[in-house]
């Protein structure tokens, strides 16, 4: 299911593999950085660029096998290549020097995927809202018929909540893009400033503005509190969808291929399934942020009790994140309009909804509020209760009569009134 939606885009970032190659490359720069201080001699550098190799992932992972610490595996395997030059490798580093760095250039990556998988998703549902600004249906407040809205205004309200989202992830990347070149706690006591500076300036990252052993945790939570607001938006969206898809609405469906099958039992089920999928595991992204939450408090300068929590949500979150920006966007793009239906639910009151223009109508005609809230609810219970037309019970009552004329009251009922503002938020959007 996830090579479908081809996720392994962000899964590559936090293979082994790849992360050894950024903390070897992470590493190549400090050498550099001290030979431009002369801490290393040129001629050092220049056979460690051209030795330096940690060989392979499974040589990494037996040598951990025996140190039970990945980095000083790392190191080990590394300065196995190096020879007599091992001695300039990984020079007053701390493992978390190269573990945060990395995991910084990881999230500002895979956040880069995720930004466009959003942005492909923002111009779909724009696109769909474009097709659809017209197309007039009821609006519900507590799951109960309120006033006509227009099915492209409903997707105005998502893209505007996608672009929302947009902002805060453009500002989550920027949160995380820092580096950590410090030391053992933090304080350059065995490392000097300029190496930082250096490393970091040339992996496009800021450095820490203080650091302790690690980057500050707040960090890392405020890039997946972004990921989890982003699925609960997406959770919103489907939500909505498998209310509108529900038989006794069937405004819209889920695109349903050839071949698919809706129950084992009942053949004729044709159910929300993707729609369903993305809420539960917009769960999953929300559960992790409060893993993360918890990761901000470490004792003194740190511990390790983040490192394992980590290895599971950071993955898992933001390969999560674009996999269910894929299968939105593919749902929205499949999506099934009942126009008729819409239509169909509009007339199912009777012309209820139209029960605030009479009540304004009546107020303009000099009523006080309450009493003419009074008449109109009067006659729209009524008209619920006989299942008439509202306009035709309105007009059998004396007092609509004595301040409303026919045409008066008629013009109450005119639903073109629903859409003449909505030009104003449709530009807001670009729809």
């Amino acid at each position: 299911m996830i090579e479908r939606y081809n996720v392994p885009e962000v899964a590559r970032i936090w293979e082994d593999g790849y992360k050894f190659s950024l903390w070897l490359k992470i590493e190549l720069l400090v050498c550099e950085a001290y030979s431009k201080l002369g801490i290393i001699p040129p001629s050092a550098l220049e056979r460690i660029k051209q030795n330096a190799t940690y060989g392979s992932v499974e040589k990494v992972r037996e040598i951990e096998k025996e140190t039970k610490h990945d980095v000083v595996a790392f190191v080990k395997a590394v300065g196995e290549s190096l020879g007599e030059d091992a001695r300039y490798l990984h020079l007053g580093l701390t493992s978390s020097d190269l573990l945060d760095t990395t995991l910084s250039i990881q999230l500002r990556e895979a956040g880069s995927i995720i930004l466009k998988d959003l942005e492909d998703v923002i111009e779909t549902v724009r696109e769909k809202a474009r097709r659809y600004r017209d197309l007039l249906m009821i609006g519900r407040t507590h799951g109960v018929h309120a006033e006509p809205i227009t099915f492209g205004f409903k997707l105005a309200g998502w893209i505007a909540e996608l672009e929302r989202n947009k902002k805060r992830l453009i500002s989550a990347i920027e949160e995380i893009s820092v580096g950590k070149i410090s030391g053992a706690v933090g304080t350059y006591a065995e490392v000097p400033p300029e190496v930082e500076a250096y490393v970091c300036e040339k992996l496009g990252l800021k450095g820490d503005t203080v650091s302790t052993q690690v980057i500050s945790r707040d960090r890392y939570a405020f890039f997946l509190a972004t990921l989890a607001m982003l699925g609960s938006s997406l959770d919103r969206f489907a939500t909505e969808i498998r209310h509108m898809a529900r038989t006794e609405v069937r405004e819209v469906e889920e695109g349903f291929s050839r071949g698919q099958r809706g129950s084992s039992a009942m053949p004729h089920k044709k159910n929300p399934i993707t729609a369903e999928q993305i809420c539960g595991l917009a769960r999953v992204l929300r559960g992790n942020l409060l893993a993360s939450l918890e990761n901000i408090s470490l004792w003194h300068e740190r511990d390790i009790s983040h490192s394992s929590v980590e290895r599971i949500i950071m993955p898992d979150s933001t390969i999560l994140a674009s996999y269910l920006l894929r299968r939105f966007k593919r749902l929205v793009d499949d999506l099934v309009v009942y126009p008729e239906n819409m239509e169909k639910n509009l007339k199912l009151t009777g012309g209820l909804y139209n029960s605030q223009r009479v009540l304004l109508a009546l107020m303009d005609k000099g009523l006080p509020r309450d009493d003419a809230y009074e008449i109109v609810q009067r006659n729209a219970l009524k008209a619920w209760d006989l299942g008439r037309p509202f306009f035709e019970v309105l007009w059998e009552d004396e007092e609509i009569k004595r301040y409303l004329s026919q045409e008066e009251l008629r013009a109450c009922f005119n639903d073109d009134v629903y859409r003449k503002n909505l030009e104003v938020i449709y530009k807001r959007v670009g729809i």
